[in-house]
This record gives structure tokens, sequence and C-alpha cells, in this order.
């Protein structure tokens, strides 16, 4: 039997757009490893780092006022540093940097979030499909409901905030906007669609890319 195709697969997904679900369903459709807060104990075990840091830090923007303010400066994605700014905000994103790149490495793996796509166009691989998951504002709200258990009004706080904060974290260490299309390679609107109708479009769009999905 012929090897499968190795592929890595980032996920960008706008709060309660249900990028998250889809991308974890079909990592297990199709026998690969999903990762997405998995990263956060990942890089705290191989960093020797409290896991809690990489949380407080998780998808927010640093603090160096000039990377906020100029879109051309940003952090650099090179090795981590070891020193007096190890906890840096800047230092733990190459740390995660770090593992997602050696994920892409070793094994076909879906990825939510963490600037994945950025980090491995930047390092060139070939094999990499970037996805963006989107909806309206009333159907994140109602997804939101649903898996929180909370009123309306809660759940719209929930996702403005967060999705305020990924777009935030974007531009500060990508100085990329967030929801800009021409970043991913499929970009799917999930107001009116199920789970599996996203899948099955993701599937769709591998096997069009040579993948055998």
């Amino acid at each position: 039997m012929a090897e499968k195709k190795k592929f890595v697969m980032t996920i960008e997904r706008q709060y309660g757009a249900g990028g998250r679900a889809v991308g974890k369903a079909l990592a297990e459709e199709l026998g690969v490893h999903f990762y997405d807060e998995e990263i956060l104990k990942i890089t705290s075990e191989t960093s020797a780092i409290g896991e809690q840091y990489f949380r407080i830090a998780d998808e927010k923007a640093g603090n160096n006022l000039l990377y906020k303010i100029f879109d051309a400066i940003r952090p650099t994605i090179g090795e981590p540093k070891v020193g007096e700014k190890m906890t840096s905000p800047e230092n733990l994103f190459r740390f995660q940097a770090k593992i997602i790149k050696e994920l892409a490495e070793k094994e076909s793996c879906i990825i939510a979030g963490r600037a994945a796509n950025y980090i491995l166009q930047e390092a060139g691989r070939e094999d990499l499909v970037s996805i963006f998951v989107y909806a309206d504002l009333p159907k994140k709200v109602e997804r939101i409901m649903e898996l929180e258990s909370v009123d309306a009004e809660t759940a719209e706080s929930h996702v403005k905030r967060i999705d305020k904060e990924r777009t935030e974290f974007c531009r500060y260490y990508t100085g990329r906007d967030w929801m800009e299309m021409q970043h991913y390679d499929l970009c799917i609107n999930s107001s009116d669609l199920t789970y599996p109708q996203m899948t099955e479009i993701i599937r769709c769009y591998m096997r069009t890319k040579g993948y055998d999905f």
C-alpha cells in the first residue's frame, strides 16, 4: 500500500465559529493528532517553564509598545532565549513556534490557532494547508450559549473579547490582519453549516490538492 501524502493543516478560528470542533473531528476521522491547548503542555514540558506562563500568554499580544504600534516591527521567530527574559511573552511565543515546527516536521497533524499558519509559512513548509473558519455574530453567540451554558449577553461578551484578543495576538506577532483571507488557503463561513458539512468541505478541498481524503 502506498504511503499517504503528508500534510500539516492549521485552523484559525473565530470564537464560536466551530473551527476547533471541526479540526478535532477531522483529526479523529483521519487518525492524526489534533493540537490545540496540548501545545501548551508540550512546550512547558520541553522548556521546563511552568505551563501557567504559557496559559497566561496564550493567543494574547505581548506588552512591547513598539510591536503594538508598528506592524513592520515584530518579534523574530528565532530560537528561544535562555536567561533573564526567558518567560517574556515574545520568548514564550518562540518556544511555541519551535514546538509547532517540530510537530509539523515529524507527522501529519492538525494545529489550531497560535499563529501556526504564519510560523509554518515562514518556515517554508510545502505540505501546509491553512484554513480559516468564521461565522456571523448571532451564530457564534448561539454556539457559545450552548457550549458554556451562559446567556446571550455573556456569550456575546466572550465572543467579542476572545476574537479581539486573537486579532491583536496575530497583529503583534505576525504584522498581519488576522481576518485577511489572502493569508489562508481555504476560508469557511460556518454560519449555515453543520460540523459534518464543514468537515466534508475541507475533505473536498484536500482532494483537489492531491491528498487521499
